[in-house]
């Protein structure tokens, strides 16, 4: 990855799909869990300078360049936190969408006495209706 995110022959525009595709899935593995602290963020949005700053612009840590014009001379906006905060909230959603459906099943279950022997719950309510449609 070193060798393509460095190479000045291959434009940056495809050098930062690289980065979005194959660089932040790994960092950002196992986000459905984390509580981001103020530390946290720091952090990942200084790796993402990191890549930003060395690898792809090889930019000297010595250079005076704030990372605001870093991020101009890229065409780049800072979006990796702003992407985990927004798929935690698609995965807390999934949660709680899931969670609903359990209590539904269970209650279905509960209110219509359905038993499953190694079925699941719409099964043994399927095969329920198809009884009632055959009397």
């Amino acid at each position: 990855m070193k060798t393509i995110l460095t190479n000045k022959h291959i434009y940056i525009e495809t050098r930062k799909r690289v980065l979005q595709c194959y660089i932040e899935p790994v960092l950002m593995y196992g986000y459905e869990a984390w509580t981001i602290s103020k530390q946290i963020q720091n952090r990942l949005e200084a790796t993402e300078m990191w890549f930003l700053r060395i690898r792809m612009l090889r930019i000297p840590w010595t250079a005076k360049k704030t990372n605001e014009r870093v991020l101009n001379e890229a065409n780049k906006r800072r979006s990796l936190v702003k992407t985990i905060r927004k798929l935690q909230a698609t995965f807390l959603g999934h949660v709680m969408r899931r969670r609903k459906l359990e209590h539904l099943a269970l209650k279905t279950q509960e209110t219509f006495n359905i038993t499953t022997h190694g079925g699941s719950v719409f099964s043994g309510i399927f095969k329920s209706e198809v009884e009632k449609a055959e009397l």
